[in-house]
């Protein structure tokens, strides 16, 4: 038989375009798995810019893309981290452009307590190499602060409790920044919160607090999760503030609470540990004050009771002066005694000295002065009338010359002119010697500067021949004889030349 066309193999399967299949195997995906529950660990996770995130579930043959809308972010408890064991709800559908299939994924919680412990454990030991929990770097609280400032949420009944705790012990000034304590944006909330407070100025408009409590109360594991999360811890370790940490109840323990200075049950525990008690205080310096009372009574009766001892050690002054009265009154008697005797030695060497004393010889001395005193006053009366006369004499010269004169001038003023005229001479030469004493001094001062006996006292000499001065060799050749001066003298030498 022969065959008049060549037949196609499966020219009667239906023709598709791409998006034409695309749709259909979305179709039948969809339909169905319309709803489902994946369990599963978090492989790889992306997130970009527009606040998505992309996600692979995986076990240990198998790997499921997923896909968390930004929405669905915000209303969830569980942030996906890489290595999670999670359980995700959602609905399968593709995605053509890849040609793949995904979840879209509408709840994801963690598998259990022991995925979360062991990341939480995970992410403990690498915060801890870092040094964020050491006990180094924690900052001792403040005795009473002045301002506190709690990071909570503002409606819950934490606040209240805190407000009411502080009222109660010792009142101080709160600053509150209302903040979410779960969900997705309960860790921006509260890092947010720890940075805002440390960038206070304590003179600001809004004061920096001295105390920091970060406080949530009680709740499962999950609604306490935002609370081991990296960025807080960091921010707690990182805070200048002291920070107590004040997560959920006695048994709850969170990451926060290692990376805090101090970590306190409730937040109760909290305000108490923020705070003294006030009537404790007051008693506590009620009793120091009976205290210190007590102590000076004592103190002052024990100087008292030591004041009075050394008085009884101590003489009286009235009799300590009755000694010395004692010894006055024996020093005078004695002070008479020697004066008497003192005045009768005095009067015994005058008799010996008078009993020394001849009278003829005193008559005799007395003689000799009478004669020689007449001698003198018979020589004295010739002496002062011949003085007498050549004074007469002189003045009646100088009468006769003022009167030839022509001088208007009276003996007195002339006399007074005299005067005046040799005292201005003799200033004259006494101010003309005085310069000239300095001038002589400046010039002998200059002589020394400028001479040659300060070089002589180096060890330096002068060499003289018949022409003066020689400083030169070949003018010392041709003279015979050199005069040399040394410093204590000149010395002639003979000119032996060499040849």
């Amino acid at each position: 038989m022969e065959w008049n066309e060549v037949t196609q193999f499966g020219e009667n399967v239906p023709e598709y375009t791409v998006s034409e299949i695309s749709s259909a195997i979305r179709k039948v995906v969809e339909n169905d798995f319309g709803r489902v529950r994946v369990r599963g660990e978090i492989g790889r996770v992306a997130r970009p810019s527009s606040g998505h995130i992309y996600l692979d579930l995986k076990d240990d043959r198998s790997v499921l893309a997923g896909v968390i809308w930004r929405n669905t972010l915000l209303r969830s408890s569980t942030m996906p981290e890489e290595g999670m064991e999670v359980i995700a709800i959602g609905r399968l559908t593709t995605f053509s452009a890849q040609s793949k299939y995904q979840i879209i994924v509408e709840d994801i919680r963690p598998a259990g307590v022991g995925a979360l412990m062991a990341m939480l454990e995970k992410r403990k030991l690498v915060l801890t190499k870092e040094g964020l929990f050491s006990g180094d770097s924690k900052q001792k609280l403040p005795y009473l602060p002045k301002i506190i400032g709690v990071i909570t949420s503002p409606t819950g009944a934490v606040i209240r409790d805190i407000l009411h705790r502080l009222a109660d012990r010792f009142p101080r000034r709160v600053l509150v920044w209302p903040v979410a304590v779960q969900g997705e944006s309960c860790v921006s909330n509260v890092v947010n919160a720890l940075r805002g407070f440390n960038k206070l100025v304590p003179e600001g408009p809004i004061p920096k607090p001295d105390l920091l409590i970060v406080a949530r109360g009680g709740g499962a594991i999950e609604d306490l999760w935002s609370f081991n999360d990296e960025a807080i811890v960091r921010a707690v370790a990182e805070s200048e503030i002291p920070v107590i940490s004040a997560i959920g109840h006695e048994t709850d323990t969170t990451l926060i609470d290692l990376a805090a200075d101090m970590r306190a049950p409730t937040p109760t525990a909290a305000a108490e540990l923020a705070v003294p008690v006030r009537i404790e205080i007051l008693a506590d310096v009620e009793e120091n004050a009976v205290r210190l009372a007590r102590g000076l009574s004592l103190a002052l009766r024990q100087r008292q009771q030591r004041l009075s001892d050394l008085q009884l050690a101590i003489p009286k002054p009235r009799n300590l002066l009755n000694s010395e009265r004692q010894r006055v009154d024996f020093v005078t008697e004695k002070l008479c005694s020697g004066l008497e005797r003192s005045v009768q030695k005095q009067q015994l060497k005058l008799a010996k000295i008078a009993g020394t004393i001849r009278p003829q010889v005193l008559e005799r001395q007395n003689e000799n002065y009478v004669d020689r005193l007449t001698i003198l006053s018979s020589r004295l009366k010739p002496a002062l009338l011949r003085h007498l006369k050549n004074g007469k004499d002189e003045l009646r010269q100088q009468v006769i010359f003022l009167k030839q004169s022509s001088s208007i001038l009276s003996i007195k003023a002339y006399e007074k002119e005299l005067k005046t005229l040799s005292q201005r001479l003799h200033n004259g030469i006494r101010g003309q010697n005085k310069q000239r004493c300095a001038r002589l001094d400046v010039i002998v001062k200059m002589h020394a500067m400028l001479g040659y006996r300060a070089t002589l006292e180096r060890g330096f000499a002068v060499i003289r021949g018949e022409n003066g001065v020689i400083t030169r060799k070949v003018n010392a050749q041709d003279v015979k004889t050199l005069e040399i001066e040394f410093l204590d003298g000149r010395l002639h030498v003979k000119n032996n030349q060499e040849e």
